[in-house]
């Protein structure tokens, strides 16, 4: 009897074995509660990829993990942190720009992380504000015109419809740049001369505009120049542009950099990791009152609980938290400079089509969603986050795999991720008044 039961007993378990295996390709497949479980810490999809990431999600195990510090309260809490980076000084129309506000009003977006741009506003030389580009009557003459007179409608359309500004200060003109490297976005041969337009900024709109960022994007060559990265000089910029900004008004809130999210360590390119650590040694501490970060998921969805500090994911953002707990800093909050998933098509003419990697447009709408919904559930010290991007003014730029990310396309027909996130902010927020 004995020496029947085995056979008996292998089958059985083998029967067991088949009905899981089937249950659980059941479940994938109608995206059931084990799927679910799976997208929740792999931020993947597919079932095949839901069950290889599960396998290096459990590699957090053996790992250490970040110490964020959850319980610390952080600075400048704010009531709505969904924002959108916007290109409204592109749009040459007033109206269009007026449309763009209200639409992202409209959408329960409570910030624009907008550019004001030195090349735009000092364009000729040092202290000279007049924008003489433009033949605007076309009689072959440029019409000189106030510099400031863009900037001034797009300050009075965010006050207008209730939206706050992070002002992205940045962009060199030719003038103010090194022999060989006008055109770039080189750092100024004399940073005195960043300070003072950053300045000449917040004076303007004073007690209008009090979020500024200083620089995009510092550990990337392609944003100093290309040419390799200085984390000691960047912290020199921040620090000098912090006390000049808060010698104008004390309440101005300064942003650093966004830093990009890369492991690169070539020092062409520089991890954020290592270039977040060397503008700490340099000083960095007392010259910015939150640190700027891209969250870009690339790969992954927004839900990936991977936490390895080679891997590029959503997450990316709680290695640099535990830097900035590590060095005393963490009443200091991170806000998330640009957050989004590319529904690029499947069209060879696009250049480096999955540079940023490929969702559809149902994922690109969710993972936005679900973005904000991790921040909100799981990191209290990560403030506004800007979603990439509203819209540009024209299609001329559909070549390239960045235009993709795109909310609003240009003739303003929403995309699915603006619905998305309407109707995420209104649960959340409310409607706008």
């Amino acid at each position: 009897m004995r020496a029947k039961g085995v056979p008996v007993l292998l089958i059985s378990i083998l029967v067991a074995c088949l009905v899981a295996v089937a249950a659980l390709a059941a479940d994938l497949t109608a995206q059931g509660a084990v799927w679910r479980y799976l997208y929740s810490v792999t931020g993947e999809q597919a079932p095949l990829a839901q069950l290889y990431a599960f396998l290096d999600y459990l590699g957090n195990l053996s790992r250490r993990m970040p110490q964020t510090a959850d319980d610390v309260p952080v600075a400048f809490a704010i009531a709505n942190p969904i924002g959108v980076n916007s290109f409204l000084e592109l749009e040459p129309e007033l109206a269009k720009r007026e449309r763009q506000v209200q639409m992202i009003a409209e959408a329960g977006i409570g910030w624009i992380r907008q550019k004001f741009t030195w090349q735009d506003i000092e364009i000729r030389g040092r202290g000279n504000f007049i924008d003489d580009r433009n033949d605007l009557n076309g009689d072959g003459v440029p019409d000189p015109v106030d510099a400031w007179a863009k900037y001034d409608s797009i300050v009075a359309l965010a006050e207008k419809y209730g939206v706050q500004i992070l002002a992205r200060l940045g962009t060199p003109p030719a003038w103010s740049q090194p022999e060989g490297l006008q055109g770039s976005f080189a750092p100024p041969a004399d940073f005195q001369d960043f300070v003072n337009y950053a300045v000449a900024v917040a004076e303007r709109y004073k007690g209008r505009v009090r979020h500024f960022q200083v620089w995009n994007e510092p550990n990337l060559a392609l944003e100093w120049g290309n040419q390799p990265v200085e984390p000691e000089r960047y912290t020199e910029l921040l620090c000098r542009t912090y006390r000049a900004l808060k010698a104008v008004d004390p309440q101005i809130v300064v942003v650093s950099g966004a830093l990009a999210p890369t492991i690169d360590l070539s020092g062409y390119n520089l991890s954020s990791f290592v270039f977040l650590e060397r503008m700490y040694a340099a000083g960095a501490k007392e010259c910015f009152d939150v640190l700027g970060a891209q969250g870009y998921g690339l790969f992954s969805g927004p839900t990936d609980q991977r936490l390895r500090i080679t891997t590029i994911n959503f997450a990316h953002v709680v290695w640099l938290r535990d830097m900035m707990v590590a060095h005393g800093d963490a009443a200091k909050p991170i806000w998330i400079g640009e957050m989004a998933w590319n529904p690029v098509p499947d069209d060879p003419n696009i250049q480096d089509r999955l540079t940023y990697g490929q969702v559809t447009d149902a994922q690109a709408a969710q993972y936005a969603v679900d973005a904000y919904e991790r921040a909100r559930t799981e990191w209290p010290w990560v403030g506004m986050i800007a979603y990439w991007f509203f819209k540009r003014p024209d299609t001329s730029e559909s070549n390239q795999s960045w235009y993709y990310f795109r909310m609003v396309e240009p003739d303003f027909t929403p995309r699915p991720v603006y619905f998305a996130i309407q109707a995420y902010a209104r649960v959340r927020f409310g409607p706008r008044r």
